[in-house]
């Protein structure tokens, strides 16, 4: 019997990964929904959204890949207990984070949003310039992509931190974790750069008490989920100034009903969840590769704890 590969998400890129597919494993039936062929055969399957009923549906189904970096767009309960769930780790996702973030940081860093007020009001007004290693910048968010950003930002020379709710060592960053470590965290963060994956614990996490804990005039970088920010907080930071500029590329809902008020606001650049997007070729080669260490029966890169939720 041959071993089927289903693909369920924008078919535009399930053809460029059915390219990849037929050269690496010509032996595999790769298919891209709603050509499922005989479900009995589908042993594999990567979807952003999967059908409902993948239990019945797919009785052999041994693998559910995400076709994104995220999986909480996934109903853990409505998925079979004993199905393993690998999110996409894939090395054009991780650079086009760190390019965002980057541009983001140094664009709050140089004073970019109150120039293009200045612009629009026809002022020019040189603004004090301050080292990169004056300016401290926290990281929420210490996986890979969090890691990476960091990495960048401190080839730059900026004073970096991290955090994240278990303990990491990274280089050249002062690490916190947990509750207990947050507000020290925060308070030596005048650029908050959001990374944290989407949980119960994190959802409305960019609330008012979380501003309240950042140095007055702090900047945002919001790149994790949008049900993370809580709008009204932000909009009141914001105004009463404890917040200096927002870079938002993710909200709640997607996209903005029209007249939310994040569209127009002078003080928020708004971007449509563009920071960082996978690359279907390699994105292919990173499943084979996971595949291969499935049939070894070797870890697979990115294999998520459901009880973490990532």
């Amino acid at each position: 019997m041959k071993t089927t590969f289903l693909y369920k998400s924008d078919p535009a890129r399930g053809r460029l990964w059915a390219e990849v597919f037929s050269r690496r494993s010509p032996d595999i039936d790769f298919r891209i929904w709603p050509d499922i062929g005989d479900p009995a055969q589908v042993r594999f399957l990567a979807a952003w959204e999967p059908p409902e009923d993948l239990a019945t549906r797919f009785p052999n189904l041994e693998v559910l890949f995400s076709s994104g970096a995220g999986v909480d767009q996934f109903d853990f309960a409505a998925l079979p207990a004993s199905l393993p769930i690998v999110r996409m780790v894939e090395p054009g996702i991780v650079r086009g984070m760190v390019e965002y973030v980057t541009h983001a940081v140094l664009g709050l860093h140089r004073d970019m949003p109150q120039y293009r007020r200045q612009q629009q009001e026809g002022l020019w007004k040189p603004l004090p310039v301050r080292p990169a290693g004056e300016r401290r910048i926290g990281v929420l968010g210490l996986g890979s992509l969090g890691q990476a950003v960091l990495a960048q930002l401190v080839a730059l020379g900026f004073d970096c931190a991290g955090w994240s709710r278990s303990r990491h060592e990274v280089d050249d960053v002062q690490c916190h974790a947990g509750a207990d470590e947050l507000p020290a965290f925060l308070a030596r963060t005048d650029i908050l750069v959001c990374l944290l994956p989407l949980t119960d614990s994190t959802r409305g996490f960019l609330d008012a008490r979380l501003f309240s804990l950042l140095p007055t005039s702090a900047g945002l970088v919001h790149v994790g989920r949008g049900p993370q920010l809580v709008d009204a907080d932000l909009l009141a930071a914001l105004a009463s100034g404890q917040i200096g500029d927002a870079v938002l590329d993710v909200t709640d809902p997607e996209p903005l009903p029209p007249e939310h008020a994040f569209w127009r606001h002078p003080r928020i650049q708004l971007t449509p969840h563009i920071a960082s997007m996978t690359q279907p070729l390699s994105a292919a080669e990173v499943v084979l590769d996971n595949l291969e260490r499935f049939e070894a029966g070797e870890p697979m890169l990115g294999l998520v704890d459901r009880a973490r939720g990532y």
